[in-house]
């Protein structure tokens, strides 16, 4: 299995000084929604306290989490790659604080820093490939569980 990877520290010191100019701090109250899914991706937040809860919409009234995310946490991928909407939603599950990241400006620096939107790339990648094998495993579970009840 991957490692968790946190974004910050696995830039770089020089790219993450160049990454965290753009970086603005926010805060969730618990249980804002932060974005939903379908809506545009124009922005990402790396959390710095609190938990966040990823969702999917699986019927009109229900959502199911599909991960949970917490301090050094990437939150929000979609903004790099089209059709640039969100996958899932997310909710803050406690008090957040976060630094937020304006995606059009952080492209902007990845092509005036090739160095640095490699680096970011190849991180959220593997940020990326953690996730899909905790989900992975999440999916085995809910499986096996299902199975043993016959379903």
């Amino acid at each position: 299995m991957t490692k968790a990877i946190k974004l910050l520290t696995a830039l770089p010191q020089k790219q993450r000084e160049r990454l965290m100019e753009l970086a603005h701090e926010v805060s969730f109250p618990e249980d804002a929604r932060i974005f939903e899914a379908g809506g545009t991706a124009d922005r990402f937040w790396v959390i710095r306290s609190g938990a966040v809860h990823l969702d999917q919409q699986v019927t009109a009234t229900r959502r199911v989490t599909v991960g949970s995310l917490g301090a050094g946490d990437l939150l929000g991928w979609s903004w790099l790659f089209p059709p640039y909407t969100w996958d899932f939603g997310a909710e803050a599950f406690s008090q957040v604080r976060a630094y937020e990241f304006d995606a059009s400006a952080v492209l902007a620096l990845c092509v005036e820093d090739p160095l640095l939107g490699l680096s970011l790339v190849r991180t959220v990648a593997e940020i990326l490939a953690h996730r899909l094998e905790l989900t992975r495993g999440k999916l085995l579970e809910q499986y096996t569980i299902s199975r043993g009840r016959g379903l």
